[in-house]
């Protein structure tokens, strides 16, 4: 049975107008520029009036100090209804989640979704050493130095008790570096083998050069607004067909090995109508290939320690039987701080929606799009998973 609070769906929701605005690998412009390009973006590529956006959801690291409300001043922006969302890789889902409930609500008309990061020589260092303060002081004395060692650890952790091996991750990496090459805004430009992938330098074993995405700058962007709106304003949308969040879940698991979509895929699978098989691409968040893999476990695509058995069968690219992260996702686009959490949903609306060009899923009309994010010592805290649809 469903949550009391989850029964009520999305009914009547439309998600549209996803923009990017293009990934460097530095900048000198910060977070408060590459939001306002993004906003800028939605005005343009939407018709609506600015004065129109009468609700902000902001998911940035780098625009520390300032919030969200910060934002609206220097955008000149009045919105109604607000949100920030420090959550990374989640943000997308739960920034989606939190609009749609406002426009059913009415407690806002037009939301825009934004996340964006700028990406100088120091800024990643700094990100790393300040989002989560208690754990970075209880590990880095023991030589914890990032999410490289904390997802290096994952990976052995899973490595040893499913049986996976670094070519399974590779199979991950390489599929998603041939979508990439297939998207303009994708940073990495060159095809990559397994035999490439696994000859790659040691990180921090056993992850390799492959197995870790670039930091980089840039912004995604989408609208949230009622199905009529969208109608009205002649905008190609997506439907939300359900959308669940979890926190610290499964926190009794020694190291990661779960995800939180595991606790409530059945409430989501329930809203939306559809069972696993019915989903025609999925975008999972991939700091590091191993969550990829948990993804499909947890998400019921398979059963838990059985992704290193799907991925070997599966086909994951964009024309393949499975096809994931159709972007090329963060590992061969680059990893945009927190608009990282937007990338597989500004990407799930363009194959809905008819816009993602050569790499179109084939007869694409149902996408999963997950967010994992907030890493500690061992775990990330945060997960998020929406169904969209193309229009009924």
């Amino acid at each position: 049975m469903a949550h009391p609070s989850l029964r009520r769906g999305y009914e009547g929701v439309a998600v549209a107008v996803p923009v990017t605005v293009p990934y460097r690998r530095y900048a000198t412009e910060g977070a408060h520029w590459f939001l306002g390009q993004a906003v800028k973006a939605l005005v343009e590529s939407s018709g609506i009036d600015k004065a129109d956006i009468d609700g902000l959801a902001v998911s940035s690291f780098s625009l520390v100090p300032d919030t969200a409300v910060g934002v609206t001043q220097h955008l000149g922006l009045s919105p109604r209804w607000l949100d920030h969302l420090p959550t990374g890789g989640a943000s997308g889902v739960m920034a989606l989640r939190r609009a749609a409930r406002a426009v059913q609500a009415g407690d806002a008309n037009v939301v825009a979704c934004v996340a964006a990061d700028t990406n100088h020589v120091d800024s990643f260092r700094q990100t790393l050493g300040g989002f989560s303060q208690f754990a970075r002081d209880a590990t880095y004395p023991y030589g914890s130095g990032g999410p490289n060692s904390v997802f290096a650890m994952i990976s052995a952790h899973y490595m040893r008790t499913f049986g996976a091996k670094r070519e399974d991750f590779g199979r991950i990496a390489v599929s998603q570096r041939a979508n990439a090459l297939m998207n303009p805004n994708a940073l990495f430009k060159k095809p990559l083998t397994l035999d490439e992938y696994m000859a790659a330098k040691a990180i921090s074993e056993p992850l390799h050069l492959f197995d870790c995405v670039m930091p980089c700058a840039g912004a995604d962007a989408f609208l949230v607004m009622s199905e009529a709106r969208a109608r009205d304003l002649g905008l190609p949308y997506a439907q939300v067909r359900g959308a669940i969040e979890r926190h610290n879940a499964y926190a009794d698991d020694p190291i990661m090995v779960r995800g939180g979509w595991r606790m409530d895929r059945e409430d989501l699978y329930a809203m939306a109508g559809v069972r696993p098989d019915a989903i025609d691409f999925i975008q999972t968040y991939d700091d590091y290939p191993v969550v990829v893999m948990m993804h499909f476990e947890d998400l019921g695509f398979c059963d838990k320690g059985e992704g290193p058995a799907f991925v070997r069968e599966k086909r994951l690219t964009w024309d393949g039987d499975f096809p994931n992260n159709t972007s090329g996702g963060q590992l061969s686009v680059g990893q945009a701080g927190a608009a990282g959490g937007f990338l597989g949903m500004v990407e799930a609306l363009r194959q809905l929606t008819g816009a993602a060009g050569e790499r179109s899923v084939p007869n694409a009309a149902t996408g999963l799009v997950c967010g994992f994010g907030m890493v500690t010592y061992d775990r990330c805290l945060c997960t998020g998973a929406v169904i969209l649809g193309a229009p009924t």
